[in-house]
């Protein structure tokens, strides 16, 4: 596995040192507050689990799925919910925690769903932000790492369903994907 990695990008060290510092800007942000953390399926999961031991208050959980990649490396542009939340958001706080943001169009769909239920609030947190890709207007309250218009796996992200196990963010060749 390690053989398809061009380049490592983020260490875990480093990883686990943002995480840590995501959640204590979180935990000081939200006290007081009914927060849920919605992690976006399957790429946050790794990173939610991490950010919520690092988040000191009582907090809820839940997941979406949604669907906008394929196996390939670009946005489709098709956007499809997969699995919907459990509970009810109407008054509370949502957090929103995703792997990475690109163009943010699934994201900016994704948070317009969620407003039209009521929440008291919706904020973004991603691990990794890529600007230069861009194509919705999205406010995103905290960003862990800014990372190059490259294709990026590890740490929940993945290649047609591979190196999500990876515990740090890496670059993957590009004959891997091509």
């Amino acid at each position: 596995m390690n053989g398809d990695i061009k380049e490592i990008l983020i260490t875990e060290d480093v990883l686990q040192s943002k995480v840590k510092e995501l959640g204590a800007k979180i935990t000081d942000d939200y006290k007081d507050k009914d927060l849920l953390l919605v992690c976006v399926l399957k790429g946050a999961v790794i990173f939610v689990s991490d950010l919520m031991r690092n988040i000191n208050l009582p907090l809820g959980i839940d997941f979406m799925a949604i669907s906008s990649y394929g196996s390939n490396t670009q946005s489709s542009g098709v956007v499809r919910i997969l699995k919907d939340l459990n509970t009810s958001i109407e008054g509370r706080h949502v957090l929103i925690v995703e792997d990475i943001i690109d163009s943010g169009l699934t994201l900016s769909y994704l948070v317009d769903n969620l407003k039209s239920r009521r929440p008291a609030s919706v904020e973004i947190c991603t691990i990794l932000d890529k600007p230069d890709r861009r194509e919705a207007n999205l406010e995103i309250k905290y960003t862990g790492f800014r990372v190059p218009d490259e294709f990026v796996v590890g740490y929940g992200l993945d290649y047609d369903e591979k190196y999500r196990n990876l515990p740090y963010i890496a670059i993957l060749k590009e004959e891997i994907y091509q």
